[in-house]
């Protein structure tokens, strides 16, 4: 039967990745992986981390399966970093995933469940895989708009005209904070706006909160998601700690179901706890438990946040710089927006031919939407880069 299959379209960021590393120029610059890099190119444990695995291995004493949902103490932690004491902690069900495309899917799978006829809104751009997932689930999709390639940041008045079509049993996806592709956010005025808007349509929010930490601190970064949790009837929220812990393979997320009625709260965890039966039984555990332990001692959690502070705090400058030189070079301040934008992800807003013609003249790859990966730069290359971006006529 296998002959029936159809040939499926290619990632195109693992296809850069391959064409990155076949290519033989000692002076290429790899901007498209999403994954944060140090000064050095290397994707680093971090301190906290690797001091939680030293204590795992002489204290750990049997692989056994955790729960369905995980073990309750990294969703405790979870819940407690992300929406503080925003909503009591009675009103939230949880359950581990792998990583947080499990907690995307397994998101999905909830509201297919509750709504088969759910229509999912997605900011134009999103992040590739919300796509890709929600057309093999065969979900209705609705884009609304969301960049402006003419001033880089968020089209918010075409976004909020767009989101005026959702109806009561829709669900509006966002990005919690660190839009990716694009590293434009909303301000706080306009997720009130955004929050008043689904309110009165009774829309569902879904929220993809992946680089918490990485834009304007913890507690600033989780703002918008609190913020919505606190008020609309119910959400749901995808969390990943792959980029805020560094451990991307071990595969780390937390879905959340948050209702202002705490009586629905045993449902929305027998749902969650089926999902992940069906999916894939029992969630890994190494990762939730590092980070668990993490969170829950004090010197463990400072040590995270401060080498999590230093991390958003390097790309900053990245940010400050590549801007300032692009400055110098153009004579112009149209590239400030790149100053602007947070997290790992700036949108340039130009062409694939352009994007092509950085690669193909000065081994800079980027994804064709020509998003490139800050935290892919150092000191060193950025200069580099500017004086490439101004040479293909960007």
């Amino acid at each position: 039967m296998f002959e029936t299959l159809k040939e499926q379209p290619a990632d195109k960021i693992l296809m850069l990745m391959q064409a990155f590393r076949e290519d033989p120029r000692e002076d290429k610059i790899d901007l498209g992986v999403g994954v944060y890099k140090d000064a050095t190119g290397n994707t680093p444990i971090m301190r906290a981390i690797k001091a939680a695995e030293q204590q795992l291995w002489q204290a750990e004493t049997t692989k056994a399966y955790t729960g369905l949902a995980g073990d309750p103490a990294y969703g405790d932690a979870m819940i407690n970093l992300v929406l503080g004491d925003a909503v009591p902690r009675a009103n939230v069900a949880a359950a581990a995933t792998p990583g947080g495309t499990g907690a995307v899917r397994q998101a999905f799978d909830m509201i297919k469940m509750a709504n088969p006829k759910a229509r999912v809104f997605v900011s134009d751009p999103t992040w590739p895989n919300h796509l890709s997932i929600l057309k093999h689930m065969q979900i209705e999709t609705v884009m609304y708009r969301y960049f402006d390639n003419e001033t880089r940041g968020v089209d918010f008045d075409g976004m909020m005209a767009d989101l005026d079509q959702v109806k009561a049993g829709d669900v509006v996806l966002v990005h919690g904070c660190c839009h990716n592709p694009t590293g434009a956010n909303l301000n706080m005025a306009q997720w009130k706006e955004l929050v008043a808007l689904l309110l009165k349509k009774g829309a569902t929010p879904m929220v993809d909160i992946a680089y918490q930490g990485f834009g304007d601190g913890l507690d600033e970064d989780a703002q918008a998601v609190r913020l919505i949790a606190s008020s609309v009837p119910e959400c749901l929220i995808a969390a990943s700690c792959s980029k805020n812990f560094g451990i991307y393979r071990e595969r780390t997320g937390l879905l959340m179901a948050v209702s202002n009625d705490a009586g629905n709260q045993k449902l929305n965890q027998g749902t969650l706890n089926y999902l992940n039966r069906q999916n894939y039984s029992f969630p890994p555990d190494h990762g939730a438990r590092l980070v668990t332990m993490v969170l829950n001692d004090p010197a463990l959690r400072a040590d995270w946040a401060a080498e999590l502070e230093e991390v958003r705090l390097s790309m900053l400058g990245l940010r400050e710089q590549l801007a300032s030189e692009l400055q110098r070079l153009s004579g112009s301040d149209r590239f400030g927006f790149i100053a602007q934008h947070r997290g790992m992800f700036s949108r340039l807003g130009t062409s694939p031919e352009m994007v092509e013609k950085l690669r193909a003249e000065h081994g800079i790859y980027m994804v064709g939407d020509s998003r490139l990966n800050i935290a892919g730069l150092n000191k060193t290359t950025v200069p580099i880069l500017a004086e490439a971006i101004i040479k293909v006529g960007i």
